[in-house]
């Protein structure tokens, strides 16, 4: 089953921003097994949202860009993942073991529906 997982890094603890030194060699070395157990599909960690993003909001029909920065939020997303695990269970110990090398903060995790075939 194929899961989708977004990584929110605790702000206070665990401010988001590019890997560095011990840290970045941690995380491929994760990465890599990940690889191995077929795990990892793809993934990577996301850069400021403020210098590097943008939100796309639509409402009655119109379409608005907002740039940054904006207005301080607490769940700032650090990175995503797409994952490959046999159960829901094997999808939250693959999120703690993440969570063991990427720091405190959350992994919000969702099975991603498989597509239907008509016979």
């Amino acid at each position: 089953m194929r899961y989708f997982s977004i990584y929110i890094p605790d702000q206070k603890t665990n401010p988001s921003g590019p890997l560095t030194g011990k840290k970045r060699e941690e995380m491929d070395q994760f990465v890599e097994a990940s690889l191995k157990r077929g795990e990892f599909l793809s993934g990577g960690g996301f850069l400021s949202i403020k210098q590097h993003g943008a939100v796309v909001r639509r409402t009655n029909g119109k379409n608005v860009v907002i740039d940054g920065p904006y207005a301080e939020s607490k769940e700032l997303l650090g990175g995503f993942a797409m994952l490959e695990y046999a159960s829901r269970e094997a999808a939250i110990e693959g999120a703690k073991r993440f969570l063991e090398v990427a720091g405190d903060g959350e992994c919000v995790t969702y099975q991603i529906m498989e597509p239907t075939t008509h016979a």
